[in-house]
């Protein structure tokens, strides 16, 4: 598998729990090189969100993500660093030029999200594990302001959810299962099964279907692309419903007016069988005031 299909999926799943808390840039340019930031995440609350358990943790400051299907290599981290320094380098000529300074603490922290890392990267960058930290999560020296998440060394709590669905294998899978199951109530669970049906339908049609990896995620994202078709068929049935019911109105009143088109949808809370006689033999006048809207 490549990384854009990842990169999408990573991209709009950040995108949307975090815009909540702040302002959310993904594919952003980095000016100074021809590459891009996946994710620059800038809080516009100062609090941490216990909702998104460490990942709302990560996001109480400016920070970068950057997340990898795959482990990433020696070149591939010190290329994050770089559009990190590129990042921090405009905001300080920004500040610069607007006669303003910038504290320490103002520069975008970067979050490396890896489904693996292994010990000779972790001690090749001096990434430490930090206390009150869950495990799995590496802060290279402080001044580098930079940090590796290893997801498959998250425990698997509810604090870590949000973040294991970035994994990979067995770890992933488990997660997309966890956040499917979560209550509609969720006020998350609409948009998040939107985007795992939108992933699972691109991976059938741009990636290797024989490969075991592939199948195994395709698997882990049905039950939300089959519980996401169910609403998208719903939905449409509701809209055919509606359209034929205001067609009928036009056609027997001779336009649907102002006063017509207030009693569509008080009249959708009706049963087709409940609904079609009154349209078919009440007069204009009683279906006005039968569906009054006050």
């Amino acid at each position: 598998m490549t990384r854009q299909p990842h990169d999408q999926l990573a991209q709009e799943y950040l995108e949307e729990l975090l815009t909540p808390l702040g302002d959310v840039k993904t594919s952003k340019d980095v000016k100074s090189e021809v590459q891009e930031i996946d994710v620059w995440f800038v809080p516009t609350k100062t609090s941490e969100n216990s909702e998104l358990g460490l990942l709302g943790k990560m996001a109480v400051t400016s920070c970068l993500f950057e997340p990898y299907r795959n482990a990433p290599n020696e070149v591939e981290i010190r290329s994050c660093l770089l559009k990190l320094y590129s990042v921090q380098g405009d905001l300080l000529r920004q500040a610069k030029r607007e006669k303003s300074s910038l504290a320490e603490e103002e520069l975008p922290f970067l979050w490396i999200l890896t489904p693996t890392c292994s010990e000779k990267i972790l001690d090749g960058f001096g990434a430490q594990a930090k206390e009150g930290w869950e495990k799995g999560v590496y802060f290279l020296p402080k001044y580098q302001k930079a940090a590796i998440v290893a997801i498959n060394q998250l425990p698997m709590t509810e604090d870590t959810l949000w973040l294991r669905v970035l994994g990979k294998g067995r770890t992933q899978n488990e997660a997309i299962s966890e956040v499917v199951e979560l209550s509609k109530e969720n006020d998350k669970w609409d948009r998040l099964m939107e985007i795992f049906a939108s992933w699972r339908k691109n991976l059938e049609l741009n990636s290797n279907i024989n490969d075991e990896e592939v199948r195994e995620l395709i698997m882990s994202l049905s039950p939300a692309y089959l519980k996401q078709r169910e609403e998208w068929q719903q939905e449409g049935r509701q809209d055919g419903q509606r359209l034929m019911v205001e067609s009928l109105l036009a056609v027997r009143f001779g336009n649907l007016d102002e006063e017509l088109s207030a009693i569509v949808t008080p009249m959708m809370e009706l049963s087709i069988t409940e609904r079609t006689p009154l349209l078919l033999n009440l007069s204009r006048e009683e279906l006005l005031a039968r569906f009054k809207v006050d």
